[in-house]
């Protein structure tokens, strides 16, 4: 192909057919489209190939980088080469019924998310398009929270595992992540001082964390000293890639514990923190969790610890908490004004 833009700008490219037509075809497309952005001032006709291309290039920093690009590929089966603008609502619902039928609802939302990322960047920073489909997410269910009592973990234990026991410990002990605890190595660690810290590359939340190690923690570090120069938790002298192994679940299935996951090892921790008086705060900056959202899960299971500030009101009405009102109504105590001023 050989031509001159309306700017006055050669074209001179191969339009990689040997097929004469569709050479032609493709050589009075982009004539057209020259014309159409040079001299009628019109938006350039973009492709949802060079908007996913442009978002991986944008967005190369994004610790769910490598999802992206999974998700990505996926997508270029249903829209690949399509004008961004003629992407419609219908087509967008078509497509996540695809992924929800292949998966579940929360991946196919994963799809979903990114999808109107990437056409929100479009229209309101790139300024490709004009307008975004509206997308809806489908429901999900509320974020699992699965917990075991100290006697069930402790017929797990009785079980044989034979290099994850004292991970499953330590698990319990500071409430670390799967990848924490296998990826732990010893420079992270500081037994004097009784911290650990969690690289911000390492955590979920993106900051670095940092972990108030107990003496049960402390004894547990101990005894991994001197098999690894590197890794604190190993298998065989090599660092630990799966803890969801057979060993494992038949552990846990031996135990008679039914649901459970390594995971639900972190639930145990937390659940267990709060069940004995951790305030939801305290507990969300040793869990390093960035959203308050995410420790609320928790909540229900404090109600004694709640009970202690329910009996406020009666404090403040009898002055003590066995105190009760009488059959007129209750009475003022010292400090209390019986009747409440008019403004």
């Amino acid at each position: 192909m050989d031509f001159t833009t309306p700017a006055g700008k050669r074209i001179r490219r191969s339009a990689q057919t040997a097929d004469r037509r569709k050479a032609q075809e493709l050589h009075d497309t982009l004539k057209a489209e020259y014309w159409r952005t040079q001299v009628m001032k019109a938006k350039p006709a973009y492709t949802w190939d060079e908007a996913g291309y442009k978002w991986l290039m944008e967005t190369k920093h994004k610790r769910s980088h490598r999802d992206d690009v999974l998700r990505l590929a996926w997508l270029q089966e249903h829209l690949r080469g399509q004008l961004l603008a003629s992407i419609t609502r219908d087509q967008i619902i078509a497509i996540a019924e695809i992924k929800r039928t292949e998966s579940s609802p929360s991946t196919a939302n994963r799809v979903l998310a990114l999808l109107r990322a990437i056409l929100r960047r479009a229209c309101f920073e790139w300024e490709w398009i004009d307008r975004v489909p509206k997308i809806k997410l489908y429901p999900e269910p509320k974020r699992r929270v699965r917990w075991i009592e100290p006697d069930q973990v402790k017929t797990l234990l009785a079980e044989r595992l034979p290099y994850q026991r004292d991970m499953v410990l330590f698990s319990l002990a500071t409430g670390l992540r799967q990848s924490n605890v296998r990826l732990l190595s010893w420079e992270q660690v500081d037994l004097e001082r009784r911290t650990l810290w969690i690289p911000e590359s390492q955590a979920k939340a993106g900051e670095d964390i940092h972990v108030s190690l107990s003496e049960f923690a402390v004894e547990l570090l101990r005894r991994q000293e001197g098999k690894h120069p590197n890794w604190v938790f190993t298998r065989e002298g090599k660092p630990i890639k799966y803890v969801n192994t057979k060993y494992w679940r038949d552990a846990v299935k031996r135990a008679g514990i039914q649901d459970f996951r390594w995971h639900d090892l972190r639930h145990t921790w937390a659940s267990w923190l709060v069940q004995n008086g951790t305030p939801l705060y305290t507990l969300q900056e040793m869990g390093g969790w960035k959203s308050s959202e995410m420790v609320r899960r928790y909540a229900h299971l404090s109600p004694a610890h709640m009970a202690s500030h329910a009996e406020i009101v009666g404090r403040i009405l009898y002055g003590t908490n066995t105190s009760q009102p009488d059959s007129n109504g209750p009475a003022p105590s010292a400090g209390v004004p019986s009747q409440v001023p008019e403004k």
